[in-house]
């Protein structure tokens, strides 16, 4: 699935005790036998466990956009923990490490204006914080942040983006006017109950909570566990719905040189904001 499919691992099956053979009459002719389970019917059921915990557990994403840069890049195929954020139950909440959104966590969720896209941002706000930008610094309950994973690629301020709220000067979703109308209180954005408030740490180059609006709790998927593989594609090669013959052809010529080896297996952590 670009991220904007999937492997799972599961685990493996503990071995059958051994039983101690007995002596076996041959079997009566009235008796009908157990058909032998065939090999169709083996892979059925593996494939269907397979989707069972691909689905449930962890699920692959690839970066299509530069958002996240310097912390994500274009090509990052990732691994996502879809348990993390997932309701605590009675007995597993002691047995699975459930925990609420952070602020500062990096979140996979689906895009509420399309949800069939998926989107991968950095938590900025909990329910009830309150933000706003100056001058493209973030400021969080009127305390203003030391972010070492945010990047800034353009020299210039613009008006919205870098003084948030403020009036759009481009056209934004109905969730960010809903947003800019009803939330915010004294210059400042107030994050609702069940929401939260995200951004990309490309600042000046990223599709998030300013032009959209707040992220509804069901929306979020899970938290990204570990870069798999990062090859180095271009955005539409990525994003190409179908099977992308030129990114084929790219990977047959360029798998080495093209694949991005220090990012291999490199673990995705947050960064706590403390408050």
């Amino acid at each position: 699935m670009s991220l904007e499919h999937t492997t799972d691992f599961p685990p493996p099956s503990a071995p059958l005790p051994e039983s101690v053979p007995e002596a076996i009459a041959p079997p009566s002719a009235d008796v009908p036998q157990e058909e032998p389970r065939g090999a169709i019917a083996e892979w059925t059921i593996t494939i269907l466990l397979l989707l069972f915990l691909t689905t449930t557990l962890v699920q692959a994403f690839v970066i299509p956009t530069g958002s996240m840069e310097d912390t994500l890049l274009i090509g990052d195929h990732l691994l996502v923990d879809k348990l993390a954020y997932a309701p605590a139950g009675p007995v597993s909440k002691y047995l699975l490490p459930y925990r609420p959104v952070k602020r500062g966590d990096i979140i996979v969720f689906r895009f509420p204006v399309d949800i069939k896209q998926t989107f991968v941002k950095r938590c900025m706000g909990v329910p009830g914080d309150r933000i706003r930008i100056v001058n493209k610094q973030v400021y969080l309950n009127g305390v203003k942040l030391d972010e070492p994973y945010k990047v800034h690629k353009t020299d210039y301020f613009d008006s919205y983006r870098d003084n948030f709220p403020g009036e759009p000067n481009v056209s934004v979703e109905s969730g960010a006017i809903d947003m800019l109308t009803h939330h915010v209180v004294n210059g400042e954005v107030v994050v609702p109950p069940n929401y939260y408030f995200a951004m990309g740490d490309n600042r000046d180059s990223s599709l998030d909570s300013r032009y959209w609006g707040f992220v509804p709790r069901e929306n979020i998927i899970g938290k990204p566990l570990i870069v798999y593989w990062s090859y180095d594609a271009p955005t539409d090669q990525l994003t190409d719905s179908g099977v992308s013959v030129t990114h084929v052809f790219d990977l047959v010529k360029n798998f080495f040189p093209k694949t991005r080896w220090k990012r291999t297996f490199m673990l995705i952590h947050g960064y706590p904001i403390q408050q």
